[in-house]
């Protein structure tokens, strides 16, 4: 028997697939979430969002794209949680344009299939505060320092001499 009457067996089976289960379904939400979350779609995001969890979502995110700018999202891990429930832990890299220092938080969101895949809740698990809207205070260092300049000379000033 030749090998080429492998192929159509091969192509039918491919073409065959299940479709994606349950879990990868809720990836695919939650990617679609944080990427329209990320360039300010919020509407679009917030369409992935359960009803009971839109209002704290909108307060948590207003600062991004502006006060927060979101440099890369990266998707950790999973954990289902039965057959309807799965925590997806999500690392986000940012910064402040006011400060340029990148800045790394995990967050862990919890999503639900009621009739579709839903983020209902969003917590920070670890990593610099400020990503979802916490309060951050910033301290000067203690101590009055001088300013770090140097005197002025003028070029051609003889120091008061005609």
């Amino acid at each position: 028997m030749p090998p080429w009457y492998g192929f159509p067996i091969a192509a039918l089976l491919v073409a065959c697939s299940p479709p994606p289960g349950s879990v990868a379904r809720a990836r695919e939400n939650a990617q679609e979430l944080n990427l329209d979350a990320r360039f300010g779609r919020t509407e679009l995001a917030l369409e992935h969002v359960a009803a009971s969890a839109r209002e704290d979502f909108a307060a948590h995110h207003r600062g991004w794209g502006s006060s927060v700018r979101i440099a890369d999202i990266d998707f950790e891990r999973m954990k289902p949680k039965g057959k309807h429930d799965v925590d997806i832990f999500v690392r986000v890299a940012w910064y402040r344009p006011e400060q340029q220092e990148l800045l790394v938080t995990t967050v862990k969101q919890t999503w639900r299939d009621t009739a579709g895949w839903q983020l209902v809740d969003e917590e920070r698990l670890e990593g610099a505060l400020g990503l979802l809207g916490e309060a951050v205070v910033f301290q000067a260092p203690p101590g009055a320092r001088e300013p770090a300049q140097f005197p002025t000379i003028r070029l051609g000033d003889r120091g008061g001499e005609e």
